[in-house]
């Protein structure tokens, strides 16, 4: 059973990785739209812009890339869809873009890594 110092410390895990990931994605020259988009049933780590294209970004990080990349499950996918919806129908500027799921994977000692439309997202 995880404690709350456990609880404190992955939290702390993750702003520091989504972080990482902006800056990465920044790198690439994307432009933040959004970090730690939250709905009541959604969420999304980071929304990112570059060109045509608006990507909704999960963030994981984990002991090795592998494990990065086998977190993102089906729950995970319908809450990132649900946050994605909502943030569309606030942005309705948006819609005519190309919209895609992508992920930015970290691991110890390891550069990150960017997978573009990683994540199939039910936008419709």
């Amino acid at each position: 059973m995880r404690t709350a110092r456990d609880r404190r410390r992955a939290h702390w895990r993750g702003i520091l990785a989504e972080q990482l990931a902006a800056l990465v994605l920044r790198a690439f020259g994307y432009r933040i739209l959004a970090c730690r988009y939250r709905v009541n049933g959604g969420e999304i780590d980071i929304v990112a812009r570059r060109g045509d294209a608006v990507a909704f970004v999960e963030v994981k990080a984990r002991p090795t890339l592998d494990e990065a990349k086998t977190a993102i499950d089906l729950t995970k996918r319908r809450r990132m869809s649900r946050a994605a919806k909502i943030w569309l129908s606030a942005n309705p500027w948006a819609a005519p873009l190309t919209l895609r799921g992508d992920a930015v994977y970290l691991a110890p000692w390891r550069w990150p890594r960017h997978a573009i439309a990683a994540v199939d997202l039910d936008l419709g």
